[in-house]
């Protein structure tokens, strides 16, 4: 019989395991970023919360040059026949390095291309406004389904008064860098906008008839970590 051959070892080089600062950067310091996961089935009878962040560097959004033309920006989205009825952003803030909306979806396409197409309008008019057009999202939009009365009911109070969580005063509870002038469904009354709203009414049951089973939101409510 022949001689069996024998293997010779072989040093088995890795990658490097785990390195410092390796991977995808952080939108900002401290804040992991949105995994890079397929996005859940999206059901029509739930609006979703979304948030968008802005990547380090950027001025404030709450500028009230940048608020105008991000303002327009979403009238425009809501009223985009590339969507058409499908998709719909019933509310929103405005924060210094991050927007909040609330929208309503046909199914998780339509969601998906809405929030793709609202995005690139709103770095568009950041762009804009700021004449260097350039990257202003710094990260993947973070989304989550309002599946309860109550769940509807806390987001719209993070949206809309997000701001006083961020540690500015709203006297009269109404944020104008948000939709809530134009909301209707505060305890109590504020003198209505004139101008066209930016925002599309809701139709789902939990965004228009559920949530306000829960009570209807007072102006001096502090926001909620979102359940």
């Amino acid at each position: 019989m022949g001689r069996t051959a024998r293997q010779i070892p072989l040093p088995f080089r890795s990658r490097g395991g785990r390195r410092p600062n390796a991977g995808r950067k952080q939108t900002r310091p401290g804040r992991p970023c949105v995994p890079h996961r397929a996005r859940p089935a999206h059901r029509a009878a739930y609006p979703v919360h979304v948030t968008l962040r802005a990547r380090a560097g950027l001025p404030p959004l709450r500028d009230s040059g940048i608020f105008a033309e991000m303002r327009a920006a979403i009238r425009g989205a809501n009223r985009s026949p590339a969507v058409g009825e499908a998709f719909r952003v019933v509310q929103f803030s405005v924060q210094n390095d991050h927007v909040h909306l609330v929208v309503e979806a046909a199914d998780k396409d339509v969601l998906s291309r809405g929030l793709r197409g609202l995005a690139v309008r709103l770095a568009r008019a950041i762009g804009r406004a700021l004449a260097t057009p350039g990257r202003v999202w710094g990260d993947r939009y973070h989304a989550r389904a309002l599946t309860t009365p109550r769940a509807v009911r806390n987001a719209l109070v993070y949206v809309l008064l997000n701001a006083r969580k961020h540690g500015v005063r709203l006297p009269s509870g109404v944020d104008r860098f948000s939709s809530a002038p134009w909301f209707d469904g505060f305890a109590r009354r504020t003198a209505p906008r004139e101008d066209a709203s930016p925002v599309r009414s809701a139709r789902t049951w939990l965004a228009t008839v559920g949530w306000r089973r829960r009570g209807l939101v007072h102006p001096d409510e502090r926001p909620r970590a979102p359940d």
